[in-house]
């Protein structure tokens, strides 16, 4: 009989063909199984809540609620749950966004199969693990608290700056997060005012500089 422990994985992206092929390679090895899957990152806190997965392969740059943010929240609910950032992003800003959100793990997403089986492997033993592809000086700066901001944003603020970066207005955020616009105006008013940008262009920048969102989501 194998000794392996079995590990319990959640796929979380908003592309269905990249979760079916992260499927594929996982469930070659006989002590990972899938069990669950999310699209986007609100469904993937909800998911992460019900089923309290070992290991969550989450997208980083999604609409409506992005990978970092997502981890965030997960990890204040579930925090023994390790997550692993998946992405086409090697940007700083991307990587030290997850890594500050709790994340244990970040791969990009044109590394090879034996990668992600060895990321699943390494945090599940309670260790992070950074793409072979990225450089590796990242994690240093991060353990010497570098890159902290001077605004700091709330989660709502940030959760509204990426939805104003996605072009919606403010009855549209408002029908996402539930809340009236004019609650949402408000948002904006303290996110301009914290962050001293006061146009859409500049605010939708700032976002993407942040990793709150991509230009091709």
């Amino acid at each position: 009989m194998s000794n392996l422990i079995e590990i319990k994985i959640v796929l979380v992206d908003d592309h269905k063909l990249l979760r079916d092929g992260l499927r594929n390679i996982i469930e070659q090895r006989s002590n990972m199984q899938i069990i669950g899957e999310a699209s986007d990152g609100r469904e993937a806190i909800k998911v992460a809540s019900k089923l309290v997965p070992n290991i969550i392969v989450m997208d980083v740059a999604m609409p409506g609620l992005n990978g970092i943010e997502a981890a965030k929240q997960i990890h204040k609910i579930e925090p023994d749950i390790k997550i692993i950032g998946l992405s086409m992003h090697s940007g700083k800003q991307f990587i030290q966004g997850m890594f500050k959100a709790g994340a244990f793990g970040y791969l990009l997403k044109d590394g090879d199969s034996d990668e992600l089986l060895t990321a699943i492997s390494t945090v599940m033993e309670n260790k992070r693990y950074l793409s072979k592809d990225i450089n590796q000086d990242y994690l240093n700066q991060l353990k010497k608290g570098e890159s902290i901001e001077k605004a700091q944003l709330s989660s709502r603020e940030k959760e509204v700056l990426q939805l104003i970066a996605e072009g919606k207005s403010s009855k549209e955020i408002g029908e996402v997060l539930f809340l009236s616009p004019k609650t949402i105006d408000v948002h904006r008013n303290n996110i301009m005012k914290k962050i001293e940008l006061h146009t859409i262009p500049d605010l939708t920048k700032y976002a993407i500089q942040k990793g709150l969102t991509s230009l091709d989501l």
